[in-house]
């Protein structure tokens, strides 16, 4: 039975529990199952190659293989008592500690927040039958999951909440494709999510700079992700499990945001991430960062958070809407200090429906470089392909798209010397964004404005421009509530 078959049917036997109340909670139902089981499967392929010296980080009772794997086992009243009173409260409370167990460190930061939803225990031992069809130690089996898994994320995408979008593989592979992390450099995503960026720059370095086993165990070690929400850290954890992470513990359960500025170290070397935009953080937040630079739009935010931690020479590849492009306000002198302390070399305006069916912000990808003061900002205008009026569901993005742009980069060592002109492509100088008050929304000149009469089109425009009209709503009032505060 293939493990699209088998994911489908264990939602349809979610759907008949009385507890299991949507999608969110159908993925949250199944995240701390799988989670459990590819850690387990991680467990016997550790128990194997260490032998007499393996320890199991968790009861051993609690391992998957131990209440799970029999057809027979624990079922009804038995197996809900099981993991309400003793698997989820013990794992919660496990003396595991970041230095002293930190598989188990792992799996504690995994059920901080998670929750069975399941209320009828046969039900819940037809699931966990049929997520035994799945095995994770075959590395096909690995493979095809990680297909799935992605299908699972736009199935939770599609019952989410504003500000919170998947990001399509193909921005995710160019982002990381044209940063190039190496091995030993440190990788971070402040905003984690489900770890998408992360598993990629896992791939990348894995097929281009890993040979010996050495070189394995310092990749483990390179991944650092942040995730303020429990569901999304679950699945980012199991995520990275599944790429080869024997101990993710280097994947934060908290908010990226919640420390001043001061306390973070500056030490980096690549940052690939789509921080939430449109969203505002909580009270107090923004008092950790510097007083004329507080707002508590998210996405200004972690911009800051970004060029604070990037190391001497660290790079970084970040979506942001267009309404950072041409905010005023605080977003003005995030741009000034960014251009100052960093070469922004290159701005991806991506076209609209990328993030359909989520959003219809038009977005754009900032890549800079610590340590150098920006000089002239190339604009690419990334054009939808021949065919293709917008993108959606059934036709998102695909990475080949980029391949233009690719071919046109350059070397950032010789400052991008052979990068020319093209339709899509133009060059802005430091002086002329200077001179527009930083407002980086500039038009490519060598296209005309073609006017469209496509419905779909029209309404992505209209979308966006609503999107954009309610982030600056949130603008106007985080201004008016400073300045009311300050009186």
């Amino acid at each position: 039975m293939s493990i699209t078959t088998v994911i489908k049917s264990i939602q349809d036997i979610m759907r008949k529990d009385a507890g299991v109340d949507g999608d969110a909670q159908r993925l949250g139902q199944m995240s701390w199952l799988l989670f459990l089981k590819i850690f387990d499967a991680q467990e016997e392929e550790l128990a194997f190659e260490q032998d007499d010296a393996y320890q199991a980080p968790i009861p051993e009772n609690y391992l998957w293989r131990n209440w799970a794997t029999n057809p027979e086992g624990i079922t009804g009243d038995d197996l809900l008592d099981f993991i309400n009173d003793d698997l989820f409260p013990d794992m919660k409370n496990l003396d595991a500690t970041r230095d002293r167990n930190p598989r188990g460190f792992v799996v504690k930061e995994a059920f901080s927040d998670a929750y069975n939803y399941m209320k009828n225990g046969t039900l819940l031992r037809q699931v966990i039958n049929k997520l035994n069809e799945i095995d994770f130690t075959d590395s096909q089996e690995r493979h095809l999951f990680g297909d799935i898994y992605e299908q699972i994320l736009r199935d939770l995408q599609s019952a989410g909440n504003a500000g919170e979008f998947y990001t399509p593989r193909a921005v995710t592979q160019f982002i990381v494709n044209r940063l190039d992390p190496k091995l030993g450099e440190s990788i971070m995503d402040p905003a984690a999510g489900t770890g998408g960026f992360l598993a990629c720059s896992f791939d990348h370095v894995k097929d281009r700079y890993v040979q010996t086993t050495e070189d394995h165990q310092t990749l483990q070690k390179q991944i650092h992700g942040v995730e303020k929400k429990q569901l999304p850290h679950l699945l980012c954890i199991t995520n990275m499990m599944l790429h080869g992470i024997e101990v993710p513990v280097q994947i934060r359960h908290g908010n990226t945001l919640n420390q001043p500025l001061a306390n973070w170290d500056s030490n980096i070397d690549v940052i690939a991430t789509n921080p939430p935009f449109g969203g505002t953080e909580e009270d107090g937040i923004e008092k950790n960062f510097p007083a004329d630079m507080q707002t508590r739009e998210t996405a200004d935010l972690f911009l800051q958070l970004i060029i604070e931690v990037l190391t001497n020479q660290g790079r970084a590849g970040v979506v942001l809407p267009d309404g950072t492009l041409f905010g005023e306000g605080v977003k003005t002198k995030i741009k000034k200090m960014l251009t100052e302390k960093c070469n922004l070399h290159t701005i991806v305006r991506l076209p609209n429906g990328v993030f359909n069916p989520y959003t219809g912000i038009k977005t754009n990808i900032l890549f800079f470089t610590k340590g150098q003061p920006t000089k002239d900002v190339w604009f690419y205008e990334h054009p939808y392909p021949e065919g293709v009026k917008n993108y959606n569901k059934t036709k998102p993005m695909k990475f080949e798209e980029f391949q233009t742009e690719i071919d046109w980069w350059g070397d950032e060592a010789d400052g991008f010397a052979s990068r020319v002109e093209t339709n899509h492509a133009w060059k802005v100088s430091i002086d002329e964004i200077i001179a527009r008050n930083f407002n980086l929304d500039i038009k490519n000149p060598y296209q005309e404005a073609v006017e469209s009469h496509d419905p779909e089109e029209l309404l992505a425009t209209y979308q966006a421009q609503q999107d954009d009209i309610a982030a600056l709503r949130n603008q106007l009032k985080d201004i008016l509530g400073a300045a009311l505060a300050e009186k």
